[in-house]
């Protein structure tokens, strides 16, 4: 049996090489926002990598939360996850349809965070493996239900109070992975109702600039680049942001490549700070929290 690699990342190549191994579980994560019109689901049956089974982030998020995508629970998790045929001795690859890898990062960190890290990142998503020519097949994909065992890592998760207070006395940066309109507030939330701009104190660095124009991942020197411009630190703690907690999880997947390991997701994120009253900043600067 090959090692699973050790990056966070796999290949197109590697990943077509090892489509026929049992204990590899493929999953296509792919979820979009209504406002773009794509149905993630009827994509995936009308096209998928070999083996993959659908993984719908809304079944995988907590259904009592008034808030979009927070972690559900240990138990919530397992039986999903293990009801689509991920074990505990699964190797897991995620992928999803965006280019950008929107949510195939939320997925893989979820898997991360409940402790199983035997799991990788399709790197170039689908669109990569379609322009390569590579096989496709359609419809829905069952695999048998299987038994995961999970445990949540509450360290790697920050909620309201402790992200006011990490901007308030600067014990941690906060970077926001939204584009760089929605940060300054000059474009609209795409969730009706939901103000426009960013936490005071907050650093901008967009997810899509994390990813060359084929969806593949920036290298590490063009990482620890993007960061610097972006006025962000390796050597201070970071918690990540963005609309709903989905794409900041691309922000941590380059902490950890860069092997940042004080980095932590704040689950509510932009979604949970601008219905909560609390202070908004306008413009590209930063600002700071009083």
């Amino acid at each position: 049996m090959p090692p699973f690699p050790p990056s966070p990342l796999v290949s197109t190549a590697w990943l077509a090489g090892q489509l026929t191994r049992p204990d590899l579980v493929i999953l296509d994560t792919s979820w979009y926002l209504p406002v773009t019109g794509r149905v993630a689901r009827e994509e995936y049956r009308a096209g998928h990598i070999p083996g993959a089974v659908f993984f719908d982030l809304d079944q995988a998020s907590d259904p009592e939360s008034s808030l979009p995508h927070m972690l559900p629970t240990e138990t919530r998790f397992a039986a999903y996850t293990g009801g689509l045929g991920v074990g505990s001795g699964s190797e897991v690859v995620v992928y999803d349809g965006s280019g950008n890898n929107l949510s195939a990062a939320r997925a893989w960190w979820m898997f991360r965070v409940f402790g199983h890290e035997r799991v990788a990142l399709l790197d170039g998503g689908l669109g990569k493996w379609r322009a390569e020519g590579r096989p496709l097949e359609w419809g829905e994909t069952v695999r048998q239900p299987a038994s995961f065992q999970v445990r949540l890592n509450r360290s790697a998760v920050r909620d309201r109070s402790e992200v006011h207070r990490a901007l308030a006395t600067g014990s941690a940066q906060l970077v926001d992975g939204r584009s760089a309109a929605r940060f300054a507030g000059t474009d609209p939330e795409p969730r009706p109702g939901l103000a426009a701009g960013h936490m005071p104190g907050a650093l901008s660095l967009p997810y899509t600039g994390l990813v060359h124009p084929d969806g593949t991942a920036l290298d590490l020197v063009e990482l620890r680049r993007a960061l610097a411009a972006a006025g962000v630190s390796l050597d201070r703690p970071v918690i990540a942001s963005c609309g709903s907690g989905v794409t900041a999880c691309n922000l941590l997947l380059a902490f950890h490549r860069l092997g940042h390991a004080d980095s932590a997701l704040y689950d509510g994120s932009w979604t949970e700070w601008a219905s909560s009253g609390l202070p908004v900043a306008k413009g590209a600067d930063p600002g700071r929290i009083q």
